[in-house]
This record gives structure tokens, C-alpha cells and sequence, in this order.
């Protein structure tokens, strides 16, 4: 009996470790969020940009269908009311889904589905999914699934975050809240998931983690089938799973109830990261940045600068598009550094928080125009394709497995480090100061390319060159009325 439950225990803590593990290749390692994208130009943006430009994978919006929200008029959250689990959104149908994920996975990129089971819709007359189906929320029927008024919580407010069994047993925002400590819940859910698992994607979001009993996510966890082979996947891989949990500090859930089951979403990195950059709390601090600034593990965290729910919190240190220059630093500090698996933000423009995607006046999702120098338009934002980011993403590629070392900072807003070998990226946060400074850097000497400046095109700098003498040092240099105050180099930007 001892040694059935030490087998076990192993078997258990196996999963465990598989289901933090991005399923990625090895020598990739960031995620991006193509947020309310269309299934088709997902598949074309996997094969024309992210393989090329190193990305490991994508995360889409909710593929279930959703209530046709229409007061507001089609608002970006709609995607997170469900009314049946059938794979049909304003992203596409499901034969969509299907060919966008077999062909992403083809290019080596990987696709994570952001799923949403904690609750169904909120009350709204003559409601109707975006694919016809029908409900009746206000008496909590939704025949699509099907589920009736017995598969739910009963019907109370969340009102205190620090009473656990609130923040789990009622509704967020009139969402009808689901009971998955009924089998019979937990059965249709995994059903949905196992489809998605079949289609060939590497792994989930999961939306609201943090209002379900970690007991029941694990129960739904460890009946989901191990990834398709017919997608390339090794026998025996499990799902990844990054749940979302907004743990601030001072609420009765915490993130460390679900570290076991899989990565957390690490919220307080962004606002941190935001507040260090915006000045507030000088970037020389973030020598330590992680677990010792009150974050979970390096490997229970999932790490962003902003995703959809933050860029919109008004009031909050988060940096988003709209403050580009401290953007593209807060994100280059991301994939620069060491701590947890980092997410990456592509975005629409919005004047208002409740802002849907760009679309036309039937309300079908525009695609994105891709201009010749590589950028957006058409009411997209994507960051993931400004030079800035997609060339950290390929630092980030090359220092794999590498140490932070050698840091340097000016005792306030002036930092850099290496990357053993492989690389060094120096920041000057601060205004009204040039960063002015003879380094020792641990690249061979010869002649780099800036990465963040420009690029390494043929045998060519189209940005700053940087001169590694023979003693190993460097000469930086980033004046404070840069366009960018970040600079970057690594082993294959070299002349």
C-alpha cells in the first residue's frame, strides 16, 4: 500500500510539472495574444510572421458561442458570456478552428484556447448565441448545452473578496454561476475540452479560475486526454494550463491555492513592472524582480505587461499601447528577463472600455492591413509585429537557458545586464539624463547590431552598431530623446 501511494504521489506530481509546460519547441519561448482576431488570419499570421519571427505560440479569444451582446452593441466581453459550448464565434465555425489550428501547428506555432466555464450568460432578453442558438438566462436555461437551473449556484451576488466561499459560490457581474462540484457540469465541460484537446491545441486560459474550488478544477484537469499525436505531440503530453487568478494581496483566494494544478496569470508583475517604468519606483529595483517582490515561483507564473482586462482599468499603473515608448521597454524587460513564462499583447484601438473589435456595419471582425513596413492598420494595434518587440521575442529565442549577470545600474533609472554569452540589453528610464557608459559585456568582441534600433539585415545594421573591443567592453550609449530607451544585442546580431 506504501508503495501504490508513492507511485501514485509521483504520477500526481508528474502531471502536475507537464500541465506548467507551454508544449512549445524548445527554442521558442513567447506566447502572443491575437485578442478577438479572426480564426483565418490567425492561420495566415502563424505562417507569414510569427514562425518566422521565432513565436512559440498564440492565444485566441473564446471559440465557444457566446450571447450576441446587444447593450451595449457588441462589446469586446461579450466573448466571455457563454450560451452553448459549440465551437462558432465572430472569429469563425469550428471547420475555421480546425484548419487554423493544424495549420499553425504545422509552422511550429502553438495554439491555446482561452476557455470560459465557470458561468454562463447574464440575464437578456430574446437572448441568442452568435450561432442561433437560444436561451432562457433569467430562469437559467440554456438548451444548448444543455443546463437547466440545477446546474447552478444559487443566485447571489459576489460582494465580499474576502470571503472565499462568495467569491466561488455566486455570480460575477449577474454571470449565471455554474456548480462544478456536479458531475454531470464537469462532464459537459470536459467533453468540450477533450474536443478542443482533439483539434489539436496545446493548451487552455482559464478565464475566472479564481471563482471555482481548485478541488474541481483538478477533477476536470485529470480527466482531459493527453495532447493529439496527430499534431506532433509526444505520447504521454499533457495540457498547459495558465488559470487566471487576480491575486493582488488582501483577498481570501489566493494564488497559491492553484500553483498546484498548473501556472497562475501573475498580475502583479504588470502593475509592478508598469509602476518601475512609469518612475515610480526606480528601475534599479528590478535586480530582484519576482518571487522576493511577492510574486509566486518563477515556474508557476504566467507574466504579462497588460492583457485585455488591465490595459481597460482606468486609475492603474499598467502600460499599454497607448504610452508606447514606456511600452516597448516594460515588455523588453519581459523577454530580457528570467522570471516566469512571458505573454505577449496584440490589440485594437479603443476610445471606450466596452470597445469591440474593428468590424464592418454588419458587425463581421475586419482583418487586419498589413502595411509594407510591417505594421497594422485597419483599427489594429499589433504590437506583436512592431520591431521592438518581435526582435526581443528573438532575443529571447537566442539567451535560452542563460543567467542574468553583470548588472549595472546608476542607482536609479539607468539598468543593464547580460545574458551570460549570449546577450546584453541596457535601459535609460531615465527623462532628463543620457545613458553614457563603457560596460564589460560577455559577447565576443566584434561589431553588433542593435536589435531594438533596427535590424540585422544581410551584413548590415539598419539601427545603431555596437563595437565589443577585445577586452570585452562596450561603449552605450541611449540618449533620453530617443525614440526607444532600450538597446539590445545578442550572439546572432552580430556583423
Amino acid at each position: 500500500m506504501v508503495l501504490l501511494n508513492l507511485i501514485w504521489f509521483l504520477f500526481s506530481v508528474a502531471n502536475i510539472h507537464a500541465q506548467k509546460d507551454p508544449n512549445t519547441d524548445k527554442y521558442r519561448s513567447a506566447i502572443v495574444h491575437l485578442f478577438e482576431w479572426k480564426f483565418s488570419d490567425i492561420a495566415d499570421e502563424c505562417e507569414t510572421f510569427l514562425g518566422p519571427r521565432g513565436f512559440a505560440g498564440v492565444q485566441v479569444s473564446p471559440v465557444h458561442e457566446n450571447l450576441v451582446v446587444t447593450c451595449p452593441s457588441r462589446p469586446w466581453w461579450e466573448r466571455y458570456q457563454v450560451i452553448s459550448y459549440k465551437i462558432i464565434s465572430r472569429s469563425g465555425n469550428e471547420t475555421a478552428f480546425r484548419d487554423m489550428v493544424t495549420r499553425c501547428n504545422n509552422v511550429g506555432i502553438r495554439i491555446y484556447v482561452d476557455v470560459v466555464f465557470n458561468h454562463m450568460t447574464r440575464n437578456q432578453t430574446n437572448a441568442t448565441g452568435v450561432g442561433g442558438t437560444t436561451a432562457d438566462p433569467s430562469n437559467k436555461l440554456y438548451p444548448g448545452v444543455p443546463y437547466n437551473s440545477s446546474h447552478f449556484h444559487s443566485t447571489c451576488s459576489i460582494d465580499n473578496y474576502q470571503d472565499a466561499n462568495n467569491v466561488r459560490n455566486c455570480e460575477l457581474e449577474g454571470l449565471h454561476d455554474l456548480n462544478q462540484g456536479l458531475d454531470y457540469v464537469r462532464q459537459r465541460i470536459i467533453k468540450f475540452l477533450n474536443i478542443l484537446i482533439g483539434a489539436g491545441i496545446a493548451g487552455f486560459r482559464v478565464h475566472a479560475a479564481k471563482h471555482m474550488l481548485p478541488d474541481d478544477l483538478k477533477d476536470i484537469y485529470k480527466q482531459l486526454h493527453n495532447l493529439s499525436l496527430e499534431h506532433g505531440f509526444d505520447p504521454g503530453t499533457r495540457p498547459f494550463f495558465y488559470q487566471e487568478v487576480i491575486d493582488l494581496g488582501g483577498e481570501a483566494v489566493k494564488s497559491s491555492e492553484y500553483t498546484g494544478l498548473g501556472r497562475v496569470t501573475e498580475f502583479k508583475y504588470g502593475a509592478r513592472l508598469g509602476s518601475a517604468f512609469r518612475g515610480n519606483d526606480p528601475i534599479k529595483y528590478l535586480k530582484s524582480f519576482g518571487e522576493q517582490w511577492g510574486f509566486v515561483p518563477d515556474g508557476d507564473a504566467f507574466v504579462f505587461v497588460d492583457n485585455p482586462d488591465t490595459q481597460r482599468d482606468i486609475g492603474v499603473p499598467i502600460l499599454t499601447y497607448k504610452t508606447p515608448k514606456l511600452y516597448k521597454m516594460a515588455v523588453a524587460f519581459m523577454l530580457a528577463y528570467t522570471f516566469g513564462y512571458p505573454g505577449v499583447m496584440s490589440s485594437f484601438f479603443f476610445d471606450d472600455r466596452d470597445q469591440g473589435p474593428p468590424h464592418d456595419d454588419n458587425d463581421n471582425i475586419l482583418s487586419p492591413i498589413l502595411y509594407l513596413n510591417g505594421t497594422c492598420g485597419n483599427g489594429w494595434v499589433c504590437e506583436h509585429r512592431w520591431r521592438q518587440i518581435y526582435n526581443m521575442v528573438a532575443f529571447r529565442n537566442v539567451v535560452a537557458g542563460t543567467r542574468v549577470n553583470d548588472w549595472y545600474d546608476n542607482g536609479d533609472k539607468q539598468i543593464a545586464f547580460n545574458r551570460d554569452e549570449k546577450g546584453f540589453i541596457a535601459f535609460n528610464d531615465q527623462p532628463d539624463t543620457d545613458l553614457k557608459v563603457t560596460l564589460q559585456l560577455r559577447l565576443p568582441p566584434g561589431n553588433y547590431c542593435d536589435i531594438i534600433s533596427g535590424s540585422k539585415i544581410g551584413g548590415n545594421c539598419t539601427g545603431k552598431t555596437v563595437n565589443v573591443a577585445s577586452d570585452g567592453t562596450a561603449y552605450i550609449q541611449i540618449l533620453h530623446n530617443e525614440e526607444d530607451g532600450v538597446l539590445a544585442i545578442h550572439a546572432e546580431s552580430k556583423l
